[in-house]
């Protein structure tokens, strides 16, 4: 009886959770087919009272969100697969290749993790200048290309290959290259997964850097496209839940066809790591 009393009492809870999670963003959607003015009622409305599209048109036809979202779309797909590329090459060196201050050198890229990255944008905002390269989508993508989240998480997992299987591909004659893309990679997949899941996401949704290295208008990404438009349209409620539905689609679609792989990637880290 306890057993079922507590197993009643967990899944309630749950179920509660569950709601308060998705409740706004299932209001966000109803809210950006109702008619303007409608999402301020008074009481409020969950539901339309006549479905509209009107909004959407609006985002595509006059405010070119499709342009922002193609940006955003570039930015995160760049940022992903370098930052993919730049961490796995980085987590298997600290994992398996034994170089001269290899333990001290990670040790200070751990330690990097307590500073906030606020900190480190108005140096490499000036770097970037220096370079030529504020107001470009270069400019955005480069602080993304490798993290030491993104190292720290590939080598951890990179530390569970088996020393005997890069050994026997060395004596066969496989350079180090070709171990890390023949071997390493295929047995990193799941944790890559879930570092591109990670990246992909903290790219598309960024909005400070953005909003710091561009200066054009018609290069804003979704998110700054949207801060400016809910200053231009502060009191029309369902044009901006329209825009959050437009940035929110693509990550949760890309969550929900990687969602398997990720969840893998999440479990085995935490048993081999």
């Amino acid at each position: 009886m306890r057993k079922a009393t507590a197993a009643a009492l967990v899944y309630l809870a749950l179920g509660v959770g569950v709601v308060l999670t998705l409740a706004p963003l299932l209001w966000m959607v109803s809210a950006s087919f109702m008619p303007t003015g409608e999402a301020t009622a008074v009481p409020p409305r969950l539901l339309p009272s006549r479905f509209t599209l009107e909004h959407y048109r609006e985002l595509f036809a006059r405010l070119h969100v499709a342009r922002h979202a193609a940006a955003s779309g570039l930015v995160a797909t760049a940022t992903t697969v370098i930052s993919l590329l730049l961490n796995s090459m980085a987590g298997y060196a600290f994992a398996k290749l034994r170089f001269a201050g290899r333990d001290g050198l990670f040790a200070a890229l751990l330690a990097a993790l307590v500073i906030p990255a606020q900190v480190g944008m108005l140096p490499l905002f000036l770097m970037l200048k220096e370079m030529g390269l504020v107001n470009t989508y270069v400019g955005v993508v480069i602080p993304g290309m490798a993290s030491v989240f993104g190292i720290f998480l590939v080598r951890q997992y990179a530390l569970s290959i088996p020393d005997s299987l890069l050994d026997a591909a060395r004596i066969d004659g496989a350079g180090e290259l070709r171990i890390y893309w023949s071997l390493v990679l295929p047995f990193c997949r799941p944790v890559l997964v879930t570092l591109a899941v990670f990246t992909f996401l903290g790219a598309w949704n960024d909005f400070l850097w953005p909003l710091i290295v561009l200066a054009d208008g018609d290069l804003y990404t979704l998110p700054v496209a949207l801060a400016n438009l809910l200053g231009e349209h502060a009191q029309d409620t369902e044009l901006m839940m329209a825009g959050s539905v437009l940035t929110t689609l693509p990550v949760l679609g890309l969550f929900v066809a990687l969602q398997r792989h990720y969840i893998a990637g999440i479990m085995s880290g935490a048993l081999k790591g």
